[in-house]
């Protein structure tokens, strides 16, 4: 393990102040179940950590269906499985964190660390952008939100500036119903060979994602209003011309492909007999 001067600052504003002090040579625990891996086996040179997990206002989960629900950057995925609020208004997001390693690293692991993390068979990150959801990001500049669609800019990159840390991600509250399937080579701590998130609206309206499948998410709109089990071929086509797999030690580029097509078509008939 490399030599590194640790932080574990109280409020948002002292982590703000260090990342700024820091910038490139600081990296962000929150979780820290894939980056204290990456530290060991130097995969990841950093001199500096910022533990924030004692940051209280990056603790909670809390909804309406005015404001939506909003997830703290140090809540582990385990509180988002037992949370009731999420349970009963973005079950979605249960499947993906469920799927997501075991239960110890569950209480580790965090929603915000994964999708910063941004690795292309993230379980978070497919069902998070069905959901819409949004970044909100702070710096010593300010804050802003960015749409998750919009976040993700390669493998393992995102548009956060060095001295930039989400604090947290907010879901619209949007009435209808979502699936998210994947595929692995092994049970248990495993990243997805190819995932496949759904969420349809009440109103019609349906957003596929697609993970591991392309260097980012892969997201597809179709039109509103859409009967999904009578235009499921075309709705599939879509989807296999929006993806560009590879192969890899995980899977064939034909194999994923091939993958992409069977879980689309699981998830549309689930979604479909919903209606």
């Amino acid at each position: 393990m490399q030599e590194l001067q640790y932080f574990k600052p109280k409020c948002l504003s002292d982590a703000l102040e260090l990342l700024n002090k820091h910038g490139k040579d600081i990296r962000i625990l929150a979780g820290g179940t894939d980056l204290i891996i990456a530290l060991k086996d130097k995969l990841i040179i950093s001199p500096n950590i910022l533990d924030i997990k004692a940051i209280e206002e990056l603790q909670s989960i809390s909804f309406s269906t005015e404001e939506g629900l909003s997830i703290g950057a140090a809540v582990s995925l385990n509180d988002i499985i037992n949370s009731n609020e999420v349970i009963e208004n973005y079950p979605i997001l249960v499947e993906g964190a469920k799927n997501l390693a075991n239960s110890l690293l569950r209480n580790r692991a965090t929603l915000v660390g994964n999708l910063c993390n941004a690795s292309p068979g993230g379980d978070m990150l497919s069902p998070s952008i069905v959901l819409e959801g949004i970044a909100e990001i702070a710096s010593i500049d300010g804050t802003r939100k960015v749409p998750l669609k919009e976040f993700f800019i390669g493998v393992k990159k995102t548009i956060l500036k060095e001295n930039e840390i989400v604090t947290k991600v907010i879901y619209p509250f949007i009435k209808g119903k979502g699936k998210y399937l994947r595929k692995s080579r092994i049970k248990g701590h495993d990243l997805a060979q190819v995932a496949v998130a759904a969420f349809l609206k009440s109103d019609g309206g349906l957003n596929i994602t697609v993970g591991a499948a392309g260097p980012t998410p892969v997201i597809v709109k179709v039109i509103n209003n859409i009967d999904i089990l009578k235009n499921e071929e075309e709705i599939i086509e879509k989807v296999k011309s929006a993806i560009s797999p590879i192969s890899d030690q995980r899977a064939s580029k034909e194999y994923r492909t091939a993958m992409v097509e069977y879980l689309t078509k699981q998830i549309l008939k689930e979604l479909g007999e919903v209606v």
